[in-house]
């Protein structure tokens, strides 16, 4: 672990002494324009602990949300991440504090982006199949994609990406149709509660996309370890706050599946495939990176009928091939200024570490 995050650490000093600057987490210049080849292996290496981390994240908090009450599992997520991470920092010298106006920004997108967009995520795996959510989240490149049409000098997607928004729409449908029918025609409260589940991961992922988008905007000049720690912790201490005035303290119950849980999420969802991630962005064009964007919900699906024994329905399966069609056509395709779609909206990734 501790060697993961140094080698990120040495990635960043080197794209500093190249004279990059960091927007958030990614920096500035492509990865495409870097000067050091590593081995294949390496990046196989790297994409698949990526994939494969980022993807039984959602396996991993349907376990744990059983046991744990939501703002209990994912700030004790939060915590522990931020604590590794600020304090490998420190360890290694790098300056945590930034000035008042940075730390707040920093507060501001966590409580975004790892609060609003994650523990609403957390709790709908009470009611949704991990798979169906991890589906549901992949639509958050094309909320990206939408909002910075609509933004004044934001950048537009051309006739692919437009396309890919399109049929991300009906995806979507074709996600909630079972749930919207059950609980209109049945009567159920399963269908119900899986309808709202799923209306509260898609506003998650509306104020993920929000945050993003900021986050790139302003322009942070604060290395990604850093950024994330702070992050993640201010995400953690809002958690804590909710769970406070919700009062769950008393529903949780820690044993060794909910330690487990914890543990998997902190040690390789945000610690080992965000250091991957970070390792790729300086060695791999971003629009390869971004393709994590649509294996990762094909890893959750599969993991979910293996471990969970979660079956989607056929009209979801259908969803899911035109999400992941749609998140395809859009982060490959060119905005009108010419730049690559995934270079807008491959941004801040901790919602999946």
């Amino acid at each position: 672990m501790a060697r993961d995050l140094r080698r990120v650490e040495l990635q960043a000093q080197g794209a500093e002494g190249r004279g990059e600057r960091y927007d958030g987490d990614n920096p500035v210049s492509s990865a495409s324009t870097s000067s050091s080849h590593p081995a294949r292996f390496a990046i196989l290496a790297a994409f698949s602990s990526v994939y494969l981390c980022w993807g039984a994240t959602y396996t991993a908090m349907s376990i744990g949300v059983r046991l744990l009450p939501a703002p209990i599992l994912a700030g004790t997520r939060m915590l522990a991440g931020a604590a590794i991470m600020l304090g490998f920092c420190a360890l290694r010298g790098k300056p945590l504090w930034h000035g008042a106006r940075t730390m707040a920004w920093l507060g501001l997108l966590g409580a975004m982006m790892l609060f609003a967009g994650n523990v609403g995520l957390v709790w709908s795996e009470m009611y949704l199949p991990s798979g169906l959510a991890a589906l549901i989240v992949a639509v958050i490149p094309l909320y990206v994609a939408t909002i910075e049409a609509l933004l004044p000098r934001g950048e537009r997607l051309r006739a692919r990406g437009a396309v890919g928004l399109s049929l991300g729409l009906v995806a979507l449908v074709a996600l909630l149709w079972p749930s919207f029918h059950a609980a209109i025609d049945a009567h159920s409260h399963l269908g119900a509660m899986q309808l709202l589940a799923s209306g509260v991961v898609l506003l998650g992922g509306l104020s993920w996309a929000f945050g993003s988008i900021m986050f790139r905007r302003l322009r942070l000049p604060v290395h990604p370890l850093v950024a994330a720690g702070w992050e993640m912790l201010a995400a953690g201490l809002c958690n804590v706050v909710l769970a406070s005035v919700l009062w769950q303290w008393p529903y949780a119950h820690w044993n060794l599946h909910s330690v487990g849980a914890v543990g998997y999420l902190v040690l390789f969802g945000s610690l080992l495939g965000f250091s991957c991630y970070i390792w790729l962005i300086h060695h791999v064009p971003v629009a390869k990176v971004a393709t994590y964007a649509y294996v990762n919900p094909v890893v959750a699906v599969i993991l979910g009928a293996l471990v969970l024994g979660e079956h989607l329905r056929p009209t979801e399966y259908a969803g899911m091939i035109a999400v992941l069609c749609a998140v395809a056509l859009v982060t490959s395709s060119q905005m009108q200024s010419g730049r690559a779609a995934a270079e807008i909206e491959v941004g801040p990734v901790e919602r999946e570490a």
